[in-house]
């Protein structure tokens, strides 16, 4: 394994919203940093249309990050696609950042890992992934033109991949197990408004079932005719995300009872040197936005840049 002898001011975990806004203002803040992500942007290029950044009426999550990412390059730092194994802090207080072929040393860390798809960890939900269960509209939706479709959840994630989904396929069945769905009113409106879409209420997927692909949902309770399963030819999972922490609990951080890092008002956590930013943090009151991940990673470089002048 290769060591730079060089010690950064920062290195940047996650290059998703956070992480790349940190790099952006590390860059004014003139910290020489590096920043990992293997997929720039992660979940957000997923987001068929963004429409509640300021400024911007409508763009999708792939242009958006390839916007940020631009900007980052343009400051002359390059992301590094590369996974982080290990980060420890050594005994004059450096951490070391180690990938799988090269080790770097930096003087902070920003914590920026994103969240990734919670499973339901039913029967058949592994089994038939990528043959009918997806977690991803905007990757598969035209896969499913003129076919009829599930879609489990009942939050914003859920509604908005339901009515994605009405560009392509033929009915949209979206199964909750409330009675009163959690999304935005803007959502709700345009769901009460679609002729493609069937909500049903009150009821949990128990099975997914099929032969070589998704064929059917098994429910635990019968429909107004009686059937206990939906026929159906694909079902998007969309029941929230999970914090990715596993680094940050190797390196001492404290989560919460729900695995988010818990960070004080200027992002940082219990490890000195250390700070976190977007969804995976119990900042900004846990509003899983775009616009308040940007703002975490912002806030955290400043909070960096301070450090960095005591």
């Amino acid at each position: 394994m290769e060591a730079e002898s060089k010690i950064y001011d920062l290195v940047i975990v996650g290059a998703g919203a956070a992480g790349l806004t940190a790099s952006v203002y590390a860059s004014r803040y003139k910290l020489d940093h590096l920043i990992f992500g293997v997929e720039p942007g992660g979940q957000v290029n997923e987001i068929h249309s963004l429409e509640n950044w300021p400024g911007i009426i409508a763009i999708s999550g792939r242009d958006f990050i390839g916007n940020i990412v631009e900007q980052v390059n343009n400051f002359g730092v390059q992301i590094k696609g590369e996974s982080i194994s290990t980060i420890a802090k050594n005994d004059d207080g450096i951490f070391e950042v180690e990938t799988g072929k090269d080790k770097y040393q930096a003087k902070a860390i920003i914590m920026a890992m994103g969240s990734s798809y919670k499973k339901m960890n039913i029967p058949g939900e592994k089994e038939f992934t990528g043959k009918g269960v997806s977690y991803c509209a905007t990757c598969d939706a035209m896969f499913f033109r003129n076919k009829v479709v599930s879609v489990i959840g009942g939050g914003n994630s859920a509604v908005v991949v339901a009515l994605e989904l009405t560009d392509f396929a033929s009915k949209v069945y979206l199964v909750y197990r409330g009675e009163k769905l959690k999304a935005d009113p803007v959502w709700l409106d345009k769901l009460a408004v679609n002729p493609k879409i069937e909500v049903i209420r009150e009821t949990n997927v128990i099975e997914i079932k099929g032969d070589i692909k998704v064929e059917k949902l098994i429910l635990d309770k019968p429909l107004s005719d009686d059937k206990t399963f939906l026929v159906t030819d694909g079902v998007f999972i969309e029941i929230g995300s999970e914090p990715g922490v596993e680094l940050a609990r190797k390196l001492g951080v404290e989560t919460d009872e729900q695995n988010f890092i818990k960070v004080d008002v200027n992002q940082s956590t219990n490890v000195a040197g250390v700070f976190a930013a977007g969804d995976i943090t119990t900042g900004s009151n846990k509003f899983r936005q775009i616009i308040t991940a940007a703002a975490e990673g912002a806030l955290a470089a400043n909070s960096v840049y301070k450090k960095s002048k005591l």
